[in-house]
């Protein structure tokens, strides 16, 4: 109570995590009707909340899925595109103008594959193999900032959207996280390595960046794995051929 004022917080609670808080104030003190009320109310609500979540997330590492890649990378690759173009007071482009003091600054996308994940749930059994995923889930998120995207695309394959920084920068990122992994003492397992490829989400299509990265991924796996491979990198050095034009047409 704050000089006649009554407020009840109502917490809302999302793995084990407190991810937001309802405030309810008012002038008079809350009658028993009334708090019982709020909080069928609120518990609806909690559920409805809980509900997305669930639709949002992988059931098994509790990381974002597949779907939800697909809506929100539309969405961020359509908004750089716009901030991109959009002109500066100066009169040069965003990026232009940052460029004349620092390195660019960019989002980027990577796919993270586990190697030689068949031959884990081969040997150990596929409950290893899950524990395997849960905690390569879990360095994940140690690895990168809370505004940074993770992403479980299914079997072995995990997506990162990496925001707003520069190219030497998610060299030095991505290869912190692959050097976390082949440190992980896995329980029963032992070692275990990634292979990543990463891509500039500056350029392209969604289809064609998302395509950009596998390419840089599938690189690194079948030259000797346990590494990060930059796609431009790959291209410049004649390492990898662009498989696909902007004007060409793919089916699946």
């Amino acid at each position: 109570m704050d000089k006649g004022r009554y407020t009840l917080w109502l917490p809302v609670w999302m793995h084990d995590k407190v991810s937001t808080c309802l405030e309810i104030t008012q002038s008079r003190p809350f009658s028993a009707h009334k708090l019982d009320v709020i909080q069928g109310i609120f518990h609806v609500y909690q559920n409805y909340q809980s509900l997305l979540d669930y639709s949002e997330r992988d059931a098994l590492t509790g990381l974002l899925n597949r779907k939800t890649f697909d809506e929100q990378f539309s969405h961020s690759t359509a908004d750089s595109l716009a901030r991109r173009v959009r002109p500066a007071t100066t009169g040069l482009a965003v990026d232009e103008e940052a460029s004349c003091c620092e390195p660019p600054v960019e989002q980027w996308l990577a796919v993270v594959d586990v190697d030689h994940f068949k031959q884990v749930n081969d040997r150990f059994g596929h409950l290893y193999g899950d524990e395997v995923l849960i905690l390569i889930a879990n360095i994940l998120r140690s690895s990168f900032r809370s505004h940074d995207r993770i992403f479980r695309f299914g079997g072995e394959e995990f997506v990162v959207l990496l925001r707003a920084t520069s190219l030497a920068t998610a060299h030095k990122v991505f290869n912190r996280f692959r050097l976390a992994v082949q440190e992980y003492p896995f329980p029963q397992v032992g070692q275990v390595t990634v292979s990543l490829g990463f891509v500039s989400t500056s350029r392209g299509a969604p289809v064609e960046i998302l395509g950009q990265a596998d390419q840089a991924l599938y690189y690194a796996k079948e030259n000797g794995r346990n590494q990060v491979c930059f796609y431009d990198e790959l291209i410049a050095s004649g390492q990898l051929k662009t498989k696909v034009a902007n004007d060409d047409v793919e089916l699946f």
